[in-house]
């Protein structure tokens, strides 16, 4: 009998987000960050670049119609996570607007397919890769190409043994793209005003071989860039509670949700 494949996780550097993952991020995935603009799908793409990268295992971020490198770099290098003796060395950025603005999706894989060849990247981020699919002159066939496309990228970051990162702005859940399926992670990320505060809140709507935490975890961005709050676990009854007598409730189901009914001797307050 095989021995399974044992996947290495790796550390985010995100306070929080390990655990709610699963234990990490798992090694050579496939993964995309996305949801509509503001909610810090750049800052949180950097924070894991700047703590994964190292100059033995080198990553790539390719930014395509969104903000500039020199303009993203200077904001970035507000939080404490930014390290500028890493560009160039452990960190590279490569524009790729040039390639999207021509409107052909062979030519942007050749040119990743290139800059990964000569570099050897362990980690590569494509930021947006949304404008790389809305700058696509394809008519004919879009979503089959687009399909094409991805299969293509997928297997090429595979080959050279890379986790790949894909920053893109999705209003709905449900927004229909190939990405979606060949993906092995989907890091959602939400935000919405509550009494005139921001609330963000992010979601792992898919991690493959992964027992990530289900549900909305909420996240804020300080200068030391995101923290993920992780939902409390709840302890353990004592011994000598659970194995206290217990009166049954009368209400199917309820019982098995009080671990067996309401200890003996217990007083219930029921509000409404």
């Amino acid at each position: 009998m095989n021995n399974p494949t044992i996947i290495t996780r790796l550390t985010t550097g995100v306070p929080g987000l390990d655990e709610v993952l699963g234990g990490g991020l798992p090694e050579l995935s496939f993964n995309v960050i996305a949801r509509p603009p503001g909610c810090g799908k750049p800052t949180l793409a950097h924070q894991l670049m700047f703590a994964l990268a190292t100059e033995e295992r080198p990553a790539l971020y390719f930014t395509v119609l969104g903000e500039p490198p020199l303009k993203m770099l200077r904001y970035q290098q507000q939080f404490a996570f930014f390290d500028p003796t890493a560009i160039n060395r452990s960190v590279r950025f490569v524009n790729l607007c040039d390639e999207a603005m021509a409107g052909d999706l062979d030519v942007v894989l050749a040119r990743i397919s290139e800059e990964v060849a000569a570099h050897e990247p362990a980690f590569v981020f494509v930021d947006s890769f949304r404008s790389v699919v809305l700058a696509s002159k394809d008519d004919g066939n879009a979503h089959a190409h687009l399909q094409r496309f991805m299969q293509q990228l997928g297997m090429l970051m595979t080959s050279w043994q890379a986790t790949t990162f894909l920053i893109g702005e999705y209003f709905t859940d449900t927004d229909a793209n190939p990405v979606f399926t060949v993906a092995d992670g989907l890091i959602w990320m939400r935000q919405n005003v509550q009494r005139n505060a921001m609330v963000r809140k992010v979601e792992i709507m898919k991690m493959r071989g992964q027992p990530s935490l289900p549900g909305l975890h909420a996240f804020r961005i300080t200068t030391d860039g995101l923290q993920v709050f992780v939902p409390a676990q709840v302890d353990k009854p004592p011994k000598e509670l659970a194995a206290a007598p217990r009166a049954t409730m009368g209400v199917p189901g309820l019982d098995d949700m009080m671990g067996g009914g309401l200890p003996r001797g217990y007083s219930l307050l029921v509000a409404g």
